[in-house]
């Protein structure tokens, strides 16, 4: 009976000592678990700071997209104002050039009020 003892204290042994290792393997399991939560959370809450900055800088970029649009509608209007300014000037400068060249001709005078005959006298 001693020898049954004495396997079964092994047995016993073997038994406890598996229990022990599974147990520090649990643990070891336990304690990655706790590590890669923490991460998680902080991955998360980086996620969540990151996506509300997204959205600061798409709200930033609509709003300054437009005023872009804006600047190139008032542009696109100015340039083409202007162009009718210098078609006008052009205009302007070859009437007064063709008035200034009948005014210029010797015995072409247009005046603008009466003629008046010089007297003999």
């Amino acid at each position: 009976m001693s020898q049954q003892g004495a396997a079964l204290q092994t047995y016993n042994n073997e038994l406890v000592k598996c229990i022990e290792d599974l147990c520090s393997k649990r643990d070891e399991l336990n304690r990655q678990i706790v590590v890669e939560e923490e991460e998680k959370t902080k991955l998360q809450n980086d996620i969540r700071v990151l996506t509300e900055k997204l959205a600061r800088v798409n709200e930033s970029l609509a709003r300054k997209m437009a005023s872009r649009n804006e600047f190139d509608r008032t542009i696109a209007e100015t340039e083409t104002a202007y162009m009718k300014i210098l078609e006008s000037s052009q205009t302007l400068l070859n009437v007064l050039k063709r008035e200034a060249g009948i005014l210029a001709k010797p015995g072409e005078l247009k005046a603008s009020g009466p003629v008046t005959q010089p007297k003999d006298g």
